[in-house]
């Protein structure tokens, strides 16, 4: 029921009399002072205790109301507080609802609620007052010990910790068992297998560990088995990278080259990407000494990155034979070019790389150029050419001996001091006639004693006492052949050249056809399936 304004308003006024007529008003009023300032400054200022006036003094205290006048004003209030809610008062209570009717909805799955308490108040440091209770319950007896949350044991028909794990997780953990116990059997197995007998082509390599059936023989087996399956991906992809050398064509010394950074760089800009640049003079480098050296590229770029680039730099193959990353060795986190698996002797072996840890199994072997970064102008690579045709030319039997003479030098430059020296001496020695001593004169001044000159005398080629007579050494004897065949060969390239590469390239497919036809074969050959049709003639032929 809902109170008319006019109510409302009759209310309020019998309120603001009932407050004005009571006596404890005029004790609560302000003297005059403050309503001044506060009218002046809107600030309240700062007074002390008002003092009474002599009228106030002589008015008595008003009487307080009596009971009767209190009691009819609370009587009062209950009315106005009654007709301001009678909805409320009109309105029922609500009835209880019974939580036992309500539907299950965990499923069968038990609550976790009284399991998370209990376990909470486990973790708990208990206070003076409940380790006294504790001690009070244990002297009760095992019964009452056990049955506290504290105590480890768990209350009268509380459901064991399993009870709360999932099948999910029940099955998750019987599988993690069985993978376990798998493992460990498959190790001891492992290690049971690898510790068996050595065969005959194994024995051999390991002659050093016997067979037998002792513990530390197995073990030792099993060890050995186990190193040599690292080994697989540290060492070389062959015993021997290169096959023995052919009689027909044959080169007296071996020379390895390295790719990167020495043949070619790459390098990439935000302006073009990714670029190739071929070393000045890499062409003359190959071909001029291709016919004094084998030449051999030793890189450590993985086949399919550096394939390509070997045969685009080198249609014509005067690299005779090309080893990539899988031809080095790892070791100590760093890749090896160990020329011990070259199948050559090492003595009749240069080899030329920018990076000296590269070269570290044999350093004695090796000649360390700075790193080409793709300057135009560079004459680094086409210097050494005279010093690699001395080498030939004096057939030295051991190169390591001539290096270790030019350790720490640039070598083109030293090369080219100490043959200024000996052919002033041969000049002296030409214009006195005495020839035999210029012929070891350079080689005096290597500290090497050639042990025999290749032939001098050559069809076409000028008579080697004229051109000593003419003060020619031996090695300008020697330029001027390689020159003469270089030249020759440049001009057979030029004539023949289209005509090789397309030879190369018919060859190349049909040896992709033969190799597509044999995969075919052997395919049908494991699902039992008939060759095709030219194999089958072919294979009727030959029975005819």
């Amino acid at each position: 029921m809902m109170l008319s304004r006019a109510a409302v308003r009759s209310i309020a006024g019998a309120r603001v009399a009932a407050h004005a007529a009571s006596p404890l008003l005029s004790q609560r009023t302000l003297p005059a002072v403050w309503t001044r300032s506060m009218a002046k400054d809107n600030k309240p200022p700062k007074f002390s205790k008002p003092e009474s006036t002599p009228a106030q003094k002589a008015t008595p205290k008003a009487p307080e109301p009596a009971e009767s006048e209190k009691a009819e004003q609370k009587q009062q209030q209950q009315q106005q507080q009654q007709q301001q809610t009678p909805a409320e008062s009109e309105s029922e209570p609500e009835p209880e609802i019974d939580l036992s009717k309500l539907p299950d909805l965990r499923g069968g799955i038990p609550t976790t609620l009284e399991y998370e308490m209990a376990q909470k108040e486990a973790g708990k440091k208990p206070v003076a007052g409940e380790e006294a209770e504790t001690q009070a319950e244990g002297a009760e007896g095992p019964e009452a010990a056990t049955s506290g949350s504290g105590g480890g044991g768990r209350k009268k028909g509380q459901l064991p910790d399993s009870a709360y794990v999932s099948s999910t997780e029940k099955r998750r953990q019987k599988m993690a068992n069985w993978a376990f116990i798998a493992s460990g059997l498959a190790l001891v197995g492992g290690t049971i297998y690898l510790g068996r007998e050595w065969d005959e082509e194994e024995l051999e390599k390991h002659h050093d560990i016997p067979n037998g059936w002792g513990l530390g023989l197995w073990w030792k087996r099993a060890k050995a088995r186990m190193t040599g399956t690292v080994s697989y991906y540290q060492e070389p992809a062959f015993e021997k990278l290169l096959p023995d050398p052919d009689p027909s064509f044959e080169r007296p010394y071996t020379l390895c080259i390295s790719l990167e950074d020495m043949l070619v760089h790459s390098e990439w800009t935000r302006d073009h990407g990714w670029r190739l640049a071929k070393r000045p003079g890499v062409d003359y480098f190959l071909r001029y000494l291709s016919q004094y050296y084998e030449i051999v590229l030793f890189t450590s770029v993985p086949f399919a990155n550096a394939e390509p680039i070997v045969r685009k730099m080198d249609p014509y193959r005067f690299i005779m034979w090309p080893l990539f990353r899988e031809a080095t060795k790892y070791k100590d986190g760093e890749i090896v070019k160990d020329l011990s698996y070259l199948n050559r002797d090492l003595s009749k072996v240069i080899i030329i790389d920018t990076d000296p840890k590269h070269v570290r199994a044999q350093p004695e072997n090796a000649i360390v150029l700075p790193k080409w970064k793709g300057d135009p102008k560079d004459t680094e690579l086409v210097s050494l050419v005279p010093f690699l045709e001395f080498i030939h030319t004096m057939n030295f039997p051991d190169v390591r001996k001539v290096l270790k003479s030019f350790e720490g030098q640039h070598i083109p430059t030293e090369f080219a001091r100490r043959e200024a020296i000996a052919r002033a001496e041969h000049n002296k020695l030409v214009a006195a006639k005495a020839k035999k001593a210029g012929l070891g004169s350079l080689g005096a001044r290597f500290g090497i004693k050639p042990s025999k000159l290749n032939p001098m005398a050559m069809e076409g080629e000028e008579d080697p006492s004229e051109a000593f007579a003419k003060g020619k050494m031996i090695q300008d004897i020697a330029r001027e052949r390689g020159m003469r065949n270089y030249l020759a060969m440049e001009e057979e390239i030029k004539k023949n050249g289209e005509m090789w590469l397309k030879m190369e390239q018919e060859a190349q497919e049909k040896a992709q056809k033969e190799m597509m036809k044999n995969m075919q074969s052997s395919v049908f050959g494991w699902f039992g399936g008939a060759p095709s049709g030219e194999q089958q003639s072919g294979e009727s032929e030959k029975k005819a």
